[in-house]
């Protein structure tokens, strides 16, 4: 598991573990496990030289760094191709502009932010080395309290932290654990998939919830317009995943229902 001290990767090795395989997971600059910096394509072959998995897993990456997220993700994937281990590759919606109402596993990538770039660079990098590797596109993971999102909203809400929620970004937040298990039940399929919940909710709404399950004022929470924040980035990123729920008997929730009171 590349990427296993984050929040994703934790629930990945967690739920795989619990389910009997042997995991190894590493991690950067957090503890949590092997360390690994993935910019150093000779550090990942040796690792995977060293420890000859059967699937590995990247989760991996630093919104403001190319190399990590897009070189790093190549030098993963050149390892898997020699070690003949299947690939599972974490993507994110971020590689859509938004400009199309939804976006189904045959969308052609139009990033129009850096880390947007730095995504789509990585998907063909994986293709180009791992051919029948899984591309896994996936959209605000939450879920457990633990995410940024989560804390980003509890520091709102209680007025520990300054900042608003955007009424007009509209995502399909996914909740952690049913990601991890449907990342783990991809291992096996090919291809480029979507993974993201059943709800497309604005980060302001997302933001209600979490706020109402934390026993905190919903209302209290500021909002403002991505539109007019002059932020980069796509206003509305709606994921079509009905191709890969099709697949998958893992039941992939919206956020009204995984965060119900």
């Amino acid at each position: 598991m590349i990427g296993g001290s984050g929040f994703l990767g934790r629930e990945v090795v967690r739920q795989a573990a619990a389910a009997g395989h042997h995991v190894t997971a590493t991690a950067h600059s957090k503890p949590g496990g092997r360390r690994l910096d993935i910019r150093d394509r000779a550090a990942v072959a040796r690792l995977v030289g060293e420890i000859e998995p059967e699937v590995i897993v990247n989760a991996a990456y630093q919104q403001a760094d190319w190399v990590t997220t897009a070189e790093g993700a190549m030098h993963v994937a050149a390892a898997a191709a020699l070690a003949r281990a299947r690939l599972v590759h974490v993507s994110s919606d971020a590689i859509f502009s938004g400009a199309a109402g939804s976006y189904d596993e045959t969308a052609v990538p139009d990033p129009i932010t850096p880390y947007g770039a730095a995504k789509a660079a990585a998907e063909v990098a994986v293709r180009g080395s791992v051919p029948e590797a899984a591309i896994v596109r996936t959209s605000l993971i939450v879920g457990k309290g633990g995410s940024p999102t989560e804390t980003f909203v509890r520091e709102l809400a209680t007025g520990t932290r300054s900042g608003a929620l955007f009424t007009d970004d509209i995502r399909c937040p996914v909740h952690v654990g049913d990601l991890a298990a449907a990342i783990l039940e991809l291992t096996a399929e090919p291809g480029v998939h979507h993974v993201a919940g059943s709800d497309a909710t604005s980060r302001h709404e997302l933001g209600v919830l979490i706020a109402r399950r934390a026993g905190l004022d919903g209302k209290a929470l500021p909002t403002a317009l991505r539109a007019a924040s002059g932020l980069p980035g796509a206003v509305a990123v709606r994921l079509d995943c009905r191709a890969t729920r099709s697949r998958l008997t893992t039941r992939l929730r919206g956020a009204r229902e995984f965060l119900a009171t």
